[in-house]
């Protein structure tokens, strides 16, 4: 099969098309053959040797995938050959989804919403999950809360507004002006552009502060909670020193990372189903353009997600 393979770290030209084996599922595993994937900032940042989660190359990236099920392991019951699967395997161990086909645990898919393509499906996942166990699992948002969200526009940011509008509450993002009429349609209450205005002076008595941005994000964000209210962040997560000035504040902190999780991938279909979660795809490019999709990643201007298709 074709698979996107880095022999070094080093920027988007060291991803190559390489031919490498088809995986072979293992007890509790599926094969699943690969319709879309999903490009994170994450593996932008594995790639180029700032995050070597994989260790030394070579090695393909991805987790994001949408496809069909091409095999079943007796014995595992979830799946059958023919469904239409979506999921974020392994994450963070290697689950090599740049790829034709990809071979991984049943129970980190869940069943394709029908009324998504295979690349608006792989642009849920990782994305998706993040979101949903940061306001959903851990921030337990629900009606009349106040959420601050920053990055509107990006791949968890866009799925966040939309997961806290559907749990009820006000919705305060931050984005460039460009993403602020996208935002609105998507429910955003308030947008505010970072470029022109301080979130952090006009912005207050807020619930839980969804932080996905880094560097003095997630202290000005402090200003904006009310006491007791939660800086959840996906940047800064073992961030000791940001924890204690968090509590010191009479702030709560929690940090996340995000887990495989059929449940919350269930959770995301229903919302799906429902009317209330639409992924944007910013660009669909062929699997053999990988290096551009990590180009256009890094450019920091996607709205939404970038998809391979192979």
């Amino acid at each position: 099969m074709r698979a996107i393979v880095q022999q070094a770290f080093g920027g988007p030209e060291v991803l190559k098309v390489t031919e490498v084996e088809r995986p072979d599922p293992l007890p509790t595993e599926i094969l699943v053959r690969v319709k879309a994937i999903g490009v994170n900032p994450v593996e932008a940042m594995i790639r180029s040797g700032a995050f070597p989660l994989h260790g030394e190359p070579p090695f393909v990236l991805g987790w994001d995938v949408s496809g069909v099920v091409e095999h079943v392991v007796p014995g595992t019951s979830r799946f059958r050959e023919g469904d239409e699967v979506f999921g974020m395997p392994l994450f963070p161990r290697a689950a090599g989804a740049y790829a034709e086909f990809v071979a991984a645990p049943s129970r980190h898919f869940a069943h394709k919403p029908s009324s998504l393509s295979h690349a608006e499906a792989a642009a849920i996942p990782l994305a998706g999950l993040t979101a949903w166990q940061s306001l959903v699992e851990i921030a337990e948002v629900g009606p009349g809360q106040r959420v601050l969200i920053h990055a509107g526009g990006g791949g968890v940011g866009h799925l966040a507004v939309q997961i806290a509008k559907a749990r009820g509450a006000y919705v305060i993002t931050t984005a460039s002006a460009a993403k602020h009429t996208f935002l609105k349609e998507l429910g955003a209450d308030e947008v505010i552009d970072y470029r022109m205005a301080d979130f952090a002076e006009t912005v207050s008595g807020v619930d839980t502060v969804l932080e996905l941005i880094g560097g003095d994000y997630a202290d000005r964000s402090l200003r904006t909670l009310r006491p007791g209210g939660l800086l959840v962040t996906a940047v800064a997560r073992a961030d000791a020193e940001l924890a204690a000035r968090t509590e010191e504040s009479g702030r709560r902190f929690a940090g996340v990372s995000v887990e495989p999780d059929h449940v919350g991938l269930d959770a995301l279909a229903a919302l799906v189903d429902k009317g209330l979660l639409r992924p944007h795809v910013d660009r669909v490019l062929p699997l053999e353009s990988a290096y551009a999709a990590h180009e256009l990643i890094e450019g920091g201007h996607v709205t939404g997600k970038v998809v391979l298709e192979p």
